[in-house]
């Protein structure tokens, strides 16, 4: 992870870069338009930091990034069918200088092209692997799998390139979620930005529009909150539905789009923004009639509750979370939405003092997916705050979870 330990709350991260800018209590108090008391209660663990605009604020008068204050992990754990280079590996993927220009063509065999029934066999696993949060074993296909896509735009021409292309933007796509899910919001970025190019190449406007959220995700992950609804209003004339000619994939991209434009509403805390675009995600829904997987966006009405519950999360509104949260059923939802779902609601009881509620769904969750709550800044900060304000010696189930969560030793 960035900086300092990743044994530290938010608030103790806090603390620790505000001693290293030389700043008092009041001083950054003042310049997040707090007051001290607040400040100090937060530092020691007494009040929940857990609204990324207010974590966003912190971050920027401390001069660093809001990843700094998180403590996202970037360590991804070795498995029985992964290999052990990961995230480094893909790291190197995309700063391989010949995955930048044609004159120096990784991977590329001589004679015949790279065969697309195979890429797109390997990158529809890649992106079922990740709505199974098995993040390292997709991490651990990638790299191999962007070199030989790359290769394929450059050995086929026509509508087998286009196609070569949208493979690309997808293996891409994949690449930006899994580095989004362990903390590298930079080679996130990086890979979104390239997925858009090669999406924009191959002219389909589903994938265009699904690499379009990819950038939105990252920018809201890194506070660029006014940048992520600038893009959602750029988009929205570009991928509105007509009545009449309209894929299902392009429906579910648009809502999905919404969806991710409300999260970064809600964390610019703009409650009227949230309202009208989540209504917007609401019409296409409803145009959908049910719940679908169109290009792994598992868009549909279920997943408008979803982002019902997580933007009143993320505007401090915990009880209507907490209620409406348990009334979801997600069961039909890919495995990353019911335990990202399954966050929101332990979050949201948390913060409504039924702390024991919470830790159970955090452990039902962790068996449904124990590298989704592993990596989640959420989960690893609701364990950390419980374990510092344990009177006495934790339970011992929630002292276990934090070690396999390498929350403490």
């Amino acid at each position: 992870m960035r900086g300092i330990s990743d044994t530290l709350t938010i608030g103790e991260r806090v603390a620790w870069y505000r001693r290293r800018r030389g700043l008092s209590q009041d001083v950054l108090a003042g310049l997040v338009g707090r007051t001290t008391d607040w400040l100090s209660k937060a530092e020691n663990n007494r009040i929940e930091l857990d609204r990324l605009s207010v974590i966003q604020s912190l971050a920027d008068a401390l001069g660093v990034t809001v990843g700094d204050l998180l403590g996202e992990p970037t360590l991804m754990d070795w498995g029985p069918d992964t290999g052990r280079r990961g995230v480094p590996e893909l790291r190197a993927a995309l700063m391989d200088y010949r995955m930048l220009t044609p004159l120096f063509t990784p991977g590329q065999p001589e004679g015949e092209p790279i065969g697309l029934i195979g890429l797109r066999r390997d990158i529809s696993a890649s992106m079922d692997g990740y709505q199974s949060a098995r993040y390292a074993w997709v991490a651990d296909q990638l790299p191999g799998l962007l070199t030989s896509t790359l290769a394929a735009t450059r050995s086929h021409q026509g509508a087998e390139q286009d196609e070569a292309q949208r493979l690309l933007a997808l293996a891409y796509q994949a690449t930006a979620q899994v580095l989004g899910k362990v903390g590298e919001a930079e080679l996130a970025w990086m890979a979104a930005d390239r997925g858009l190019a090669a999406a924009q190449h191959s002219g389909d406007l589903a994938v265009t529009g699904s690499l379009l959220r990819s950038v939105m995700h990252c920018l809201t992950s890194t506070g660029r909150f006014d940048a992520a609804l600038n893009l959602l209003e750029d988009a929205e004339t570009l991928l509105r539905p007509t009545e009449s000619d309209s894929s299902r994939e392009q429906v579910s991209v648009y809502g999905a789009l919404h969806l991710a434009g409300a999260m970064a509403a809600a964390r610019a805390g703009d409650r009227n923004a949230v309202r009208d675009i989540m209504e917007r995600a609401d019409q296409a829904a409803q145009r959908l009639g049910a719940d679908s997987n169109e290009l792994w966006t598992a868009f549909g009405p279920t997943n408008v509750a979803i982002h019902t519950v997580a933007t009143a999360g993320e505007l401090g509104d915990h009880q209507i979370a907490a209620d409406l949260g348990r009334r979801v059923d997600t069961s039909g939802l890919p495995v990353e939405r019911q335990v990202r779902h399954h966050l929101e609601v332990a979050r949201a009881l948390a913060a409504r003092n039924r702390g024991d509620e919470a830790l159970e769904i955090l452990l039902q969750a962790e068996v449904i997916a124990p590298e989704q709550i592993r990596y989640h800044t959420m989960s690893r900060e609701l364990v950390l705050r419980w374990i510092r304000n344990s009177r006495g010696r934790p339970q011992s189930h929630l002292t276990a979870l934090a070690r396999r969560l390498h929350v403490v030793a």
